[in-house]
């Protein structure tokens, strides 16, 4: 879109708005009831929340009922708390709990299928109601006849049938937007889903990144991650220990087990704006920083829902973490004891910097409480 567009599009907006506005004004002027309802502003607020709740409710019918790879960017555009309209993320946060389910019938299916056995063969117990159910699978609760309460995760059953008609429905579609409006690139997104999603498929795979992710963050007390039974997993059907926990983003269930949530408005109102550039820069930004944006916006939803949006933790973490898997990834690829060395010195030099960083960021906002704290009493000092 042309600047002198835009201009133009803004200039007939304020030409309304301050119309609408005036009207109010006039209106609320020769009346002696004030009331807020009357105000145009508060008027039309309401008309385009109310357009935004139904294209969100209508967006979040097509994702449930066309299931798959349509669930799984449903599921990413609910996590978007600090970017789009709050209509659109509590709409669509349901995806990540409450996603269609399949039958029994359906589950039965898969596990012999994948097992070669029936569920009463395997099973001292099996709930038929899962715990969740997602885009890929959902999970339920069994019991195993040795006495193991076990998570069992069982795919859908024709999701992987359909990954790849949806992946081309959705190339069909960006493609076509793109002719409407040439500066959006969305490309990458199709990119990103023909990699990723066989992967996200393949619960072998799944099961192997949970050890990984078990080693990794073994020094934490309160995270459990739940230990696989690779004799009961397949690629369809992975086999968890049950573990009690509660939701990462249950900010009581945080306070109440003592967990410390703390180790956007004008953003989200003002990046529409930017759309066409946003999508550009991702059409040409690498597929490994792709996966890095997308876990800051997952690590973004998070915070904002257990309200801790002031901290820069999170950042700062997984960047320690980038620089981690940069390093270790660079000795791999190296014989040089040399060479090795001077990995190792880079890395500890750029997390020195992170922690000086965070360090100024700590005492930075220590001065500025005080700075607020003065002022309150300054403002209202205490009796004599």
């Amino acid at each position: 879109m042309k600047k002198g567009d835009m201009a133009r599009k803004a200039l007939k907006l304020a030409s309304w708005t301050s119309m609408a506005l005036a009207a109010s004004g006039i209106y609320l002027y020769s009346n002696k009831y004030l009331d807020p309802n009357d105000f145009g502003a508060v008027r039309v607020g309401r008309a385009v929340a109310t357009v935004h709740l139904r294209s969100a409710r209508r967006l979040c019918e097509l994702c449930c009922a066309n299931r798959g790879t349509f669930i799984k960017v449903g599921q990413h555009l609910g996590a978007l708390d600090y970017l789009l309209p709050e209509e659109y993320t509590s709409t669509l946060k349901v995806l990540h709990s409450q996603a269609p389910q399949s039958s029994m019938q359906e589950i039965r299916q898969v596990i012999r299928e994948d097992l070669g056995k029936e569920i009463h063969d395997l099973f001292q117990s099996f709930d038929d109601t899962p715990l969740g159910t997602a885009s890929l699978a959902q999970v339920h609760k069994a019991v195993l006849h040795d006495g193991r309460t076990v998570a069992v995760k069982v795919q859908h059953p024709k999701v992987r049938a359909q990954s790849s008609k949806d992946i081309l429905l959705m190339e069909v579609l960006i493609l076509a937007v793109k002719q409407l409006f040439p500066e959006f690139e969305f490309m990458w997104l199709v990119d990103e889903a023909k990699k990723n999603l066989p992967l996200e498929l393949d619960f072998l795979n799944e099961g192997r990144n949970a050890e990984k992710v078990s080693q990794m963050l073994k020094h934490f007390d309160f995270l459990k991650v739940p230990r696989i039974h690779w004799d009961l997993s397949t690629e369809r059907v992975l086999l968890m220990e049950f573990v009690d926990g509660g939701q990462v983003n249950d900010r009581d269930y945080m306070e109440k087990n003592k967990i410390d949530v703390n180790e956007d408005l004008e953003i989200r109102n003002n990046a529409a704006n930017y759309l066409p550039q946003i999508s550009q820069l991702l059409n040409h930004v690498p597929r490994q920083m792709l996966l890095i944006l997308k876990t800051n916006d997952l690590l973004r939803g998070i915070e904002a829902a257990l309200g801790t949006r002031a901290s820069a933790s999170s950042f700062l973490n997984m960047s320690r973490c980038c620089i981690r898997a940069l390093a270790e990834h660079k000795k791999k690829n190296t014989c040089s004891f040399f060479r090795r060395t001077q990995i190792s010195f880079r890395e500890a030099f750029n997390l020195w910097q992170i922690n000086l960083h965070e360090l100024i960021l700590r005492v930075k906002g220590l001065k500025l409480a005080d700075r607020v704290l003065a002022l309150i009493c300054w403002l209202f000092p205490a009796p004599l």
